[in-house]
């Protein structure tokens, strides 16, 4: 069996920040050190978290003392602020093109803009950036969404990092319908395109497409959708345990991308298994 490795893949620039933002604070901080919510969305990394000491609570109500790590999704405003007003010490692992797309939307608000986002509404990053855009934002998913949505004078919108290019000009097209004038900007993760390009490419070429990323990580179930869209047999997991010797039958080439969140060691362990079934 011959493994084929996309050109990009695994852990983004934001999350190595967040990783290491935690590993430093965890190193260098007297008391109880907590990420707000999973610093990322891979089961193997928040095991270590713990291991270093750093635990991961869902709510402030959770944190009474001590240091709180905001993840690389980001918050809103309003839990920055509670966070300080019970005195707890505030690490800002955002990332930075999370951060730009908060500070974009909060100025279409404060420029009169309705402003749209174009993401997952429960997905942290994007409840993150509603809140800075302040009240009356929109989130929308899809173009019967768009539809959806009454008449105004200006729109702006954003979108979700992780969300797919092609997608988001659709949705960007579709508001022009929906408004006199609009601003729209690409905030999409220069790092997901190609991960997803790099992908796409490698999923062309081989008899089996293999997605590494858990199930609650967005980019890695988008990668999952655009492999599956050239090559239908396309799968994903997150270890090696939820690897099913069936997928691979027959294969003679099997192609390998991972999440955002996806860490080195669990793309190792799956290669090492894949060499190990195929010899």
């Amino acid at each position: 069996m011959e493994i084929l490795i996309a050109k990009e893949l695994g852990f983004c620039f934001g999350v190595k920040r967040a990783v290491k933002t935690v590993e430093e604070t965890a190193a260098n901080t007297e008391g109880p050190v907590y990420t707000l919510g999973p610093i990322v969305h891979n089961d193997e990394v928040v095991a270590q978290m713990q291991n270093l000491g750093v635990g991961a609570k869902d709510t402030l109500d959770e944190i009474n003392a001590g240091t709180v790590i905001i993840r690389a999704h980001g918050v809103p405003p309003d839990v920055l602020k509670a966070a300080r007003q019970k005195e707890l010490h505030v690490v800002d692992a955002t990332c930075p093109l999370v951060i730009k797309v908060q500070q974009l939307a909060r100025a279409l608000h404060d420029d009169g803009y309705q402003v749209v986002i174009y993401g997952a509404p429960e997905h942290p990053e994007v409840i993150g950036i509603a809140g800075w855009a302040g009240a009356g934002t929109v989130v929308v998913q899809s173009l019967d969404d768009v539809a959806a949505l009454p008449r105004c004078k200006k729109i702006g919108v954003v979108s979700q990092t992780t969300k797919i290019p092609a997608d988001y000009q659709a949705i960007v097209g579709a508001l022009m319908g929906k408004c006199q004038e609009l601003r729209a900007y690409n905030t999409i993760c220069d790092a997901t395109a190609r991960r997803q390009t790099a992908a796409v490419e490698t999923a062309r070429q081989v008899d089996v497409m293999l997605v590494i990323g858990e199930a609650h990580s967005s980019n890695s179930r988008r990668l999952a959708e655009v492999c599956a869209q050239v090559n239908p047999r396309t799968y994903r997991a997150a270890t090696v345990d939820e690897l099913d010797a069936v997928w691979f039958v027959g294969a003679e080439k099997v192609g390998i991308t991972a999440g955002a969140s996806t860490p080195d060691t669990a793309i190792d362990k799956v290669i090492e298994w894949l060499n190990g079934s195929s010899g």
